[in-house]
């Protein structure tokens, strides 16, 4: 009786065996194409913003380290320098140099569709 209600066990109806012939099931595996869109730059937005947080880290690690008198104390190139920084994770992230985004998309398209730019 409970194998009736489950709809991962329930048997298709004469009407719903006619849909099942239908090539929907070759259709399922491929994702809608703004749906794949939407995800692969989500993806790519996402490695930029990483690429960006490691970098500045990266820079803020150099500062703390340098000595007093160090350009990198210097607060006035900050701003120049987190802006270059930017446009850099974001040229990086559209070639897909850390592969975060690939491995991003891996579990969200088909093998097919995660290489893609």
């Amino acid at each position: 009786m409970l194998d009736k209600l489950n709809p991962l066990h329930a048997q298709p109806q004469a009407a719903d065996a006619d849909l099942e012939k239908a090539p929907v099931a070759a259709a399922a595996n491929v994702p809608d194409p703004v749906y794949a869109k939407k995800a692969t730059q989500a993806a790519v937005d996402f490695e930029s913003f990483f690429i960006q947080n490691m970098l500045h880290q990266m820079r803020e690690s150099a500062k703390t380290l340098a000595p007093e008198d160090s350009p990198l104390k210097d607060p006035v190139n900050s701003d120049m320098l987190d802006m270059a920084d930017k446009m850099l994770a974001g040229h990086m992230a559209n070639q897909r140099a850390f592969g975060v985004a690939d491995a991003i998309l891996k579990q969200l398209l088909p093998s097919g569709l995660n290489k893609g730019g």
